[in-house]
């Protein structure tokens, strides 16, 4: 079944499936209501206030008005003009000023009071509610300040929700994996040998790792991600990276090569790039055949430093580069988590480098990471 929403309309009721009184109803307002949603009686209130203001504000000035053409006609001492004057014109001029007050009351208090109607929905939980774009220039902008946070707010849950049910996936399996193998060693149908101990032990880790990525992923996009830069020997990273695959790209017979040439020691966080160039690296691995060959070259501009990891692997159609950098994110045939490539732009990006990825099918990608002097 759906889950429940936490303020939304509930048979005859509005609020909180519990009950409670809901934040922004008024303290002095009795709940739950017996008359429609909260937001269309906070409306009608605001436009009947909103009227009574107006209609109290157009007798006092029709009363200034007509004050003034007496007093003027009474100087002038004339029949004719003073009838003109304190009958006619105080008449025109009252229906002139509540015409203008009229188109100024529908330009802006409709407007005001689709933002009021707005804004309960939102808190009601109707996420992602916009309002009509209409009223004087000011007016039209909040309510496009007004949709653009409400759109972003649609956007920011339905991010949530993804990585809720991403992460809940992740987690599963290993989980999963442990249970069972766990299971069966304590009812005795498995021995407790290395041959069943050590997948636990393996799903331990990758688990482990799962939570570091997550980790870093929330701080990085967070802003709260601490970097430690210092004057860094970038060719002697590179060597360190590619030395710590040498093994691996050995095993699956793939070339591993690197070629760095005049690079001057940058001020960047040497663990976060060496995070980085090591997923580069892997990715690289994983999707190129026996035969083929990864080569990782840096060099050295005015401004920047840019480095390649590319690969003559299966590469990616248009479709999965476009969401390449996508948290979690597998194109097919992909068994990792599907973080590196997020964790990786968002790393370059807090260096206040860049990032980018091209691929063609069976040509292979290259990935392309430049970041500042």
């Amino acid at each position: 079944m759906p889950e429940e929403r936490p303020d939304r309309w509930h048979g005859r009721r509005w609020g909180p499936p519990d009950g409670r009184r809901p934040r922004w109803w008024p303290e002095n307002e009795p709940w739950p209501p017996t008359d429609g949603a909260p937001w269309r009686r906070m409306r009608s209130r605001f436009m009947w206030r909103f009227g009574c203001a107006f209609l109290l504000f157009v007798l006092l000035v029709g009363s200034l008005v007509a004050l003034v053409a007496w007093l003027v006609g009474g100087l002038l001492q004339t029949g004719a003009l003073q009838l003109v004057l304190s009958a006619v014109l105080p008449f025109v001029a009252f229906m002139l000023f509540l015409i203008i007050v009229i188109r100024l009351v529908r330009g802006a208090g409709t407007p005001v009071a689709d933002l009021i109607e707005g804004a309960g929905r939102i808190e009601a939980g109707e996420i992602g509610t916009r309002v009509p774009e209409r009223g004087p220039s000011e007016v039209r902008s909040l309510a496009r300040a007004f949709n653009a946070m409400s759109a972003r707010l649609a956007a920011n849950e339905e991010a949530r929700r993804t990585l809720l049910a991403d992460v809940s996936h992740e987690l599963r399996t290993p989980l999963t994996v442990m249970q069972g193998t766990l299971e069966g060693v304590l009812d005795g149908v498995y021995p407790a040998d290395e041959a069943h101990l050590r997948p636990v032990l393996d799903e331990t880790r990758v688990l482990s790792r799962l939570i570091d990525d997550l980790r870093t992923l929330s701080l990085s996009e967070s802003g709260a991600l601490r970097l430690h830069r210092e004057p860094t020997d970038l060719p002697a990273l590179l060597a360190e990276v590619v030395a710590s695959h040498r093994a691996v790209a050995d095993d699956a017979g793939v070339r591993l090569d690197l070629e760095v040439g005049e690079v001057a020691p940058i001020s960047v966080d040497p663990s976060r790039i060496r995070q980085v160039m090591a997923n580069l690296v892997a990715n690289a691995l994983r999707f190129t055949p026996p035969s083929g060959r990864v080569v990782v070259v840096a060099s050295a501009a005015a401004d920047e430093v840019t480095i390649r990891v590319s690969d003559t692997g299966s590469g990616m159609e248009p479709d999965e580069v476009e969401h390449a950098f996508d948290r979690f994110y597998r194109s097919q045939g992909s068994t990792g988590s599907g973080l590196g490539l997020s964790i990786a732009r968002n790393l370059v990006e807090a260096h206040g480098g860049r990032i980018g990825l091209t691929s063609e099918a069976g040509t292979g990608t290259t990935v392309v990471v430049a970041l500042p002097r």
